[in-house]
């Protein structure tokens, strides 16, 4: 069986935004529960790159703005004759409410930037081996505490992210199903086209061809080069199928 790899990669800078929260939030839940020093610097690390990334830019404004882009794109399909109503209204009443949820939310990340415990936690990170037990008591004793006291905190920190997950979510759903995958060739392992105002590239490659994409380019053009994962002794195809979705 051939296996796919799916890459994405941003055109616009709101998008790679939000492909890093997307990373993020989804590396936080992977390595709980939080019961030992590995899982708590692996989710206090992510943690710290979320509220990072919180801070570079207007992410709730974006947001908004997207989920209002999503409303009217939908009801341009509403008068479609053929279409799911059922669904269109599904989803633009999904729509609205993330947005309302959205609005009515504190500051995003606030909850987590007023702890304490990620406060410490947090100024430690960037100290090569920072987070050790003289260094850093305040974990050592959390991570002594039962297990049950852990998991209510952390579940109490990843619930204030859902405002914006929610809305999250439903965007990137909707603008990753906006356009179907075609196949496309390269030839000696280049490939350029007009992105005709996309967001997002999705590309699907031959895990047994042992390629990898470099992409560079922005909403109106871009351009693919394939390169081989052994950069001594690879090949790439003079002529490469694959498959790509401009959403």
């Amino acid at each position: 069986m051939h296996t796919q790899v799916l890459f994405e990669h941003p055109l616009n800078e709101k998008m790679r935004t939000w492909l890093r929260i997307e990373f993020l939030i989804q590396q936080l839940t992977v390595s709980l529960p939080v019961a030992d020093h590995a899982s708590a610097l692996h989710f206090f690390r992510n943690i710290g790159d979320l509220l990072d990334v919180f801070e570079r830019g207007e992410v709730r404004t974006e947001l908004l703005k997207e989920l209002e882009r999503q409303q009217r794109k939908l009801q341009t399909w509403v008068e479609v004759p053929g279409v799911d109503q059922s669904r269109i209204e599904d989803l633009l009443q999904q729509l609205k409410n993330a947005g309302s949820i959205l609005i009515s939310a504190p500051r995003i990340g606030q909850h987590l930037r007023e702890d304490r415990l990620i406060g410490l936690v947090r100024q430690r990170l960037s100290i090569p081996g920072g987070c050790c037990s003289f260094d850093l008591p305040t974990l050592h004793i959390w991570l002594h505490m039962p297990q049950a006291h852990r998991d209510a905190q952390v579940d109490a920190w990843l619930a204030s992210l859902n405002p914006l997950n929610q809305a999250l979510t439903l965007i990137l759903d909707l603008i990753r199903h906006s356009a179907p995958f075609r196949k496309q060739t390269s030839i000696n392992g280049f490939y350029q086209d007009n992105g005709e105002d996309a967001d997002l590239l999705r590309l699907q490659l031959e895990l047994g061809l042992q390629l990898y994409p470099q992409i560079s380019g922005h909403k109106s053009r871009f351009a693919i080069r394939f390169m081989p994962l052994d950069s001594e002794n690879g090949l790439v195809p003079e002529r490469l199928d694959f498959e790509l979705a401009c959403c």
